[in-house]
């Protein structure tokens, strides 16, 4: 039996996120159904995390186990004859036995788009979050900075997924601005529930003075949800970036 890694990019907008859920359309349940018209299998794939409904992946990683002969390079071609407009594979690899989308995962980059500007855009209405209150890039990028390195996070997340720790390293945390659109990159060992989303919230709040950069790390020490920035809506976060060691890491380093 193959193990199976696949590269993924999907628009989550009509998606209640990844993970399969009971009364409700996930990217992994249309996946699942693809593999199943094209393998002649019942199977259950196993995502690199669980992105929320609206949420969306630039690249995204999943496996499964199959018997299929279908070779690896025709692979994406025949899924994507059986999934939606909305959803694409854009590359397959045989993975070692043990490898695991979440579990073999070194670490993940996050991105979130603004559109700043007093005007909306309908063509971006949810492919962005649209904000209209200026927001000062100096006081973004240095909040941003803030973030960075081993913290406990506990105070940028929402309840829900349980963890058996919060404690997670930042490796990087930026704020680039180019024209109307803002965009926020996070790369971190792994998020918790709505981390990145709290996180630039927390930045937003710090860019028209209701938080001073400089208190977010004793913020994050006292760990109180209440004292940081708003869960900024989901249709601005993207999955950028995922690594791994091996074939995997190759495949996704090249889509």
């Amino acid at each position: 039996m193959k193990n199976i890694a696949l590269c993924l990019r999907y628009d989550g907008s009509r998606y209640h996120g990844w993970q399969v859920q009971k009364n409700d359309i996930t990217v992994a349940e249309t996946l699942e159904e693809a593999i199943r018209k094209v393998c002649g299998e019942r199977l259950r794939v196993v995502g690199c995390g669980r992105t929320d409904a609206g949420v969306h992946a630039l690249r995204y990683c999943a496996n499964f186990h199959s018997d299929t002969r279908i070779p690896m390079e025709r692979l994406p071609l025949a899924l994507n004859s059986r999934l939606p407009d909305d959803i694409a594979v854009l590359d397959a690899v045989e993975a070692a036995d043990g490898f695991n989308a979440i579990g073999s995962c070194i670490k993940k980059e996050y991105v979130y788009k603004i559109l700043n500007r007093k005007i909306r855009d309908p063509f971006l209405e949810k492919r962005v979050c649209f904000y209209p209150q200026y927001l000062d890039m100096d006081l973004m990028c240095r909040a941003a900075k803030a973030f960075e390195g081993r913290h406990d996070f506990r105070a940028v997340r929402s309840v829900g997924t349980e963890t058996k720790t919060t404690v997670r390293t930042v490796h990087w945390c930026r704020a680039e601005r180019e024209g109307d659109l803002i965009t926020v990159s996070v790369c971190a060992d792994g998020f918790l529930y709505n981390m990145c989303r709290a996180m630039v919230g927390t930045m937003v709040y710090a860019s028209y003075g209701k938080l001073l950069p400089e208190e977010i790390p004793e913020l994050l020490e006292k760990g109180d949800r209440r004292l940081t920035g708003p869960t900024m809506p989901p249709q601005g976060l993207y999955l950028n970036r995922v690594w791994y060691e091996g074939a995997v890491g190759d495949m996704m380093a090249r889509n």
